[in-house]
C-alpha cells in the first residue's frame, strides 16, 4: 500500500521559550506557557498523492500551559503559489487529516481558517529568515556566549523527535506574530532543521 503522506523538507521554529526550549526535552516551557510554531518548506513529497512539491506551511499557535495541556488557539498559513487542488491537500494536513505532526498537535488548540500568504524563506541554520504575509517575521542568528560574547552553533538530537530528529538551535533576532495571534517574542528560543514525514 504506498504512503498517503510523504513529505522532506527544512524547517523554521521559533517560540517564547528560553535558548534550547525545554519541551525539546518532554520539560516544561521556561515561562509555563508556550507561544511558538513553525515554518514547513516542502522540498518534495505528496498529500493523499497530489505532489505539493516547492510549497509552504506554517501554524502558529498560543496555548496557556505546556503544549500536551491543550486549550491553545492557533492560525495556519498555506503558500498563495499552491492551486486549488493542493491548497485542499495542505489545509486537510493542518487540520491533522494527513497524519504527521499536525495531526498531534490538532487536539491542542483551536485552529482558526488557513490563509493563503505569499511565503519569503530563506532556509540558513543561524541566519535563516522568513516573512509569511504580513502575519508573521521571523529572523535567526547565532547564540552568544555570555562571558566571552562568541558566536556558538549547538545542535539537538531527538531520536523520537515529533518535528526533526535533528536541528541547529540559534536565537531569534526578530520573531513577530500578528493578526488573530499577536506576540512579539524577538530574542528567544529559534532552531532550523530537516523533517521528513511518512503515513
Amino acid at each position: 500500500m504506498s504512503e498517503s503522506l510523504k513529505l522532506t523538507g527544512s524547517v523554521l521554529i521559533a517560540c517564547n521559550c528560553d535558548w534550547g526550549c525545554p519541551c525539546n526535552f518532554n520539560a516544561p516551557p521556561s515561562r509555563g506557557h508556550c507561544s511558538g510554531g513553525w515554518i514547513w518548506m516542502i522540498e518534495s513529497g505528496h498529500v493523499a498523492g497530489l505532489d505539493v512539491s516547492g510549497l509552504g506551511v506554517a501554524l502558529y499557535a498560543s496555548w496557556p500551559g505546556a503544549i500536551h495541556e491543550g486549550g491553545g488557539r492557533a492560525v495556519c498559513f498555506v503558500d498563495e503559489r499552491a492551486d486549488e487542488s493542493q491548497r485542499a491537500a495542505l489545509t486537510g494536513l493542518l487540520r491533522g487529516a494527513g497524519g504527521g505532526p499536525w495531526g498531534i498537535f490538532i487536539n491542542t488548540y483551536q485552529l482558526a481558517a488557513p490563509e493563503p500568504a505569499r511565503f519569503e524563506v530563506h532556509i540558513d541554520p543561524y541566519a535563516g529568515r522568513a516573512i509569511v504575509g504580513s502575519s508573521v517575521e521571523l529572523e535567526l542568528q547565532p547564540i552568544r556566549n555570555p562571558v566571552t560574547n562568541a558566536e556558538v552553533h549547538p545542535e539537538v538530537v531527538l531520536p523520537e523527535g515529533l518535528i526533526l530528529k535533528r536541528g541547529s538551535l540559534a536565537a531569534s533576532r526578530v520573531f513577530r506574530v500578528r493578526g488573530v495571534l499577536e506576540y512579539d517574542h524577538s530574542g528567544q528560543y529559534a532552531a532550523c532543521g530537516r523533517f521528513d514525514y511518512a503515513a
